[in-house]
């Protein structure tokens, strides 16, 4: 593919990619240009529209309008002025696809699907978007074999797919665009906060009070990169978050939490109940994988080593998802039961703590 034709496609895909942040919150950079020292004051999308051959000036400006345009780390409108020495960033919430994506046989679990759009129950283990160390086995790749006999569908194409992610190893619901104006109408669905997200965790302890809502600005954690972390409210590299929970259960040393989602940061479920003392069980990224409550004896540690084995990974399951079907105007609401991993892990403890 030539690289006009790259950015064509990138650009055209714009105004619908920032739905996201969605899922996790993390943005790509697909493009960078520094504006050189003699640059004279010109409006961005002006800028931008003779650097990205073949993009439109109205298609900037919806990028910008959704966030995916930056200056020197900073989200712009279309009206911004740019100066000398400037850091332009053009980003979206997938990486950018080095290589041709591959069609994979790779088990789908579809929840439903329409000519507009399809709901597919993610496994854990399974990672969304191609990229470093991922170029195949993922659901992506799954989806262009899924999609193979379809004319209309480029797994490549920016304006397409999936309109939101989770971890590799969390579990559950996703929403997949199979037209542009599907996902934009997504899109904005999910960056005006209007969808409707519930999580299931297990976590290490009991949250008190039992239900309650934690804010807290998401970021890199500084002294571990692959890390994000709750970072000071005057940090600029931090993004606003907010995450409402309830207990659902409580084993004594663990409990089954529900999280609600009101803003979609990287890694933000795990990280804001790490951030008030109750990491999700198994977590080994946030400190979950080893013993943080209960006993000092012999059997008690066997026992949470045969739970750590029976779910070797966050115990973090996306259950429900609700939207507005772009195109009917429906409210359609769709849930995945926790799956095997985790029912087992759960119906441990709860075996335990009936016991104590």
């Amino acid at each position: 593919m030539a690289a006009e034709d790259l950015d064509e496609e990138l650009v055209d895909g714009l105004d619908g990619e920032i739905s996201a942040s969605g899922a996790e919150g993390e943005l790509y950079e697909h493009f960078r240009f520094v504006a050189d020292k003699g640059q004279q004051l010109l409006r961005i999308d002006k800028y931008l529209v003779t650097r990205l051959e073949k993009s439109s000036r109205n298609r900037i400006q919806q990028a910008a309008d959704a966030g995916c345009i930056l200056v020197n780390g900073k989200a712009v409108k279309s009206n911004y002025r740019v100066k000398p020495l400037d850091v332009i960033q053009i980003v979206m919430d997938r990486p950018r696809y080095e290589l041709e994506i591959i069609a994979e046989d790779i088990p789908l679990d579809i929840v439903y699907e329409d000519d507009h759009l399809l709901v597919v129950n993610k496994p854990a283990g399974l990672v969304v978007h191609p990229g470093h160390g991922n170029y195949s086995g993922t659901l992506v790749n799954a989806l262009a074999w899924h999609f193979r006999d379809n004319p209309d569908y480029d797994v490549s194409d920016p304006r397409l797919g999936l309109v939101h992610r989770i971890d590799k190893d969390t579990s559950g619901l996703l929403v997949v665009a199979k037209t542009p104006d599907a996902k934009t109408h997504l899109g904005r669905q999910f960056f005006n906060k209007t969808t409707k997200r519930e999580y299931n965790a297990l976590v290490w302890g009991v949250p008190s009070p039992l239900s309650g809502r934690i804010e807290g600005n998401i970021g890199r954690n500084p002294k571990d990169r692959l890390q994000m972390a709750v970072l000071p409210a005057d940090d600029p590299t931090g993004k606003h978050a907010v995450t409402h929970y309830e207990v659902l259960e409580d084993f004594g040393h663990v409990a089954l939490v529900k999280c609600v989602l009101e803003t979609g940061r990287t890694h933000q479920i795990r990280v804001h109940m790490r951030h008030i003392g109750h990491p999700l069980f198994s977590d080994a990224r946030y400190g979950g994988d080893v013993v943080l409550r209960g006993e000092r004896s012999g059997s008690y540690q066997k026992f949470v080593a045969n739970c750590f084995d029976i779910c070797p990974r966050q115990a973090l399951h996306a259950r429900t998802l609700g939207f507005v079907h772009p195109v009917t105007g429906e409210e359609m609401f769709f849930s995945a039961p926790i799956p095997a991993d985790m029912q087992a892990l759960i119906e441990k403890w709860r075996s335990y703590a009936s016991q104590r």
